[in-house]
């Protein structure tokens, strides 16, 4: 029986209004001006894009051309945004090139894991005076320094850190922001960017130092480690006035090697303390994918240090032989309460 024209049209406008255009994104969450806070859970997913399979799924904020990636068709993920309006771009990639992108309008509240009374230190990587030394605690040797550059660059003030070693030599850079005895939480935040062909960088170290009002220093150490594939949180395995410093694994997976070169990737690392010197690690996260840590342990070293906040970034090679390691931060800020 021959179909009537009419038919044939509604029966089309049926089915295009129940199949999903294959150019888009879907978000689940976060919904589309909503208010949320930060960092807030975002669920997107897309099979296909312009008839495309798609290969990764990524999101963006605002003017920023840094996208943040997964090779996968969906995503959840947690992402850290500043309070205030924000355009979120959730994109996906076809395996022939095809771009497809969704857009949310959403509102971050002031209400944060950062408190409005916290006090911050911003753009510390522009500080002059930073100080770089071989670390002692890694074998071989190692020479480097550091410089502000302006690319690549998030800010137009980044800096470089830069070294050459042997056997799987460390070099450690440091500068001081402060003095601050009665502080007792602290919230490290930052970008960092790997150069495209640099491999000889294994370990991220990134520390910080405080004097309390007992004398005592404590070391809130964290790395990624390669060598694991896990973040590690610094441990004082003796006594204030008898340490034994050392490393402990966490559960918190990381591998500086693994992440996307010529691309900038966002670390925030939470911590706490009590007033002898323990150390609570909380969480840690890179490109807004937060993992807990909540490990405690004794932090506390008796070093007759003069009350000082101190900040160190650290580079460890990956070779027995000789390397060279490279690696750019901006945006490096510290939050305490």
């Amino acid at each position: 029986m021959k179909t009537p024209q009419s038919i044939c049209i509604a029966i089309l406008l049926f089915f295009s209004a129940i199949i999903p255009s294959s150019a888009s994104v879907v978000i689940n969450a976060p919904a589309n001006g909503s208010t949320v806070k930060s960092p807030f859970s975002l669920s997107a997913y897309t099979s296909l894009c312009s008839g495309q399979q798609v290969t990764a799924t990524g999101y963006s904020l605002d003017n920023s051309s840094n996208d943040t990636i997964f090779k996968t068709p969906a995503i959840t993920t947690s992402v850290w945004a500043p309070a205030g309006g924000h355009t979120l771009h959730v994109k996906a990639w076809g395996v022939d090139g095809a771009h497809c992108v969704t857009d949310v309008a959403i509102i971050v509240g002031t209400s944060s894991v950062v408190p409005t009374d916290a006090s911050s230190v911003s753009s510390i990587q522009t500080f002059g005076g930073w100080y770089s030394v071989h670390d002692g605690g890694t074998p071989g040797t190692s020479s480097g320094w550091s410089a502000v550059t302006s690319s690549p660059s998030r800010t137009g003030t980044a800096r470089k850190f830069a070294m050459t070693y042997k056997y799987f030599g460390g070099h450690r850079y440091s500068i001081s922001f402060g003095d601050d005895e009665g502080a007792t939480n602290f919230i490290l935040d930052t970008w960092v960017y790997l150069p495209a062909g640099d491999t000889g960088l294994k370990n991220l170290e990134l520390d910080m130092n405080q004097v309390i009002s007992g004398g005592q220093t404590v070391l809130y150490g964290m790395q990624c480690d390669g060598w694991t594939g896990t973040w590690d949180v610094s441990i004082n395995k003796g006594t204030t006035t008898k340490p034994w410093n050392a490393w402990a694994h966490t559960s918190a997976p990381c591998n500086v090697q693994s992440w996307g070169k010529n691309q900038w990737h966002h670390i925030q690392l939470t911590c706490s303390r009590n007033d002898t010197g323990w150390i609570t690690y909380k969480s840690a996260a890179v490109d807004g994918v937060s993992h807990p840590i909540n490990k405690t342990v004794l932090g506390a070293f008796m070093l007759g240090w003069r009350p000082t906040l101190l900040v160190n970034v650290q580079l460890d090679g990956a070779t027995s032989g000789s390397g060279s390691a490279e690696l750019i931060m901006d945006n490096l800020t510290i939050h305490r309460w």
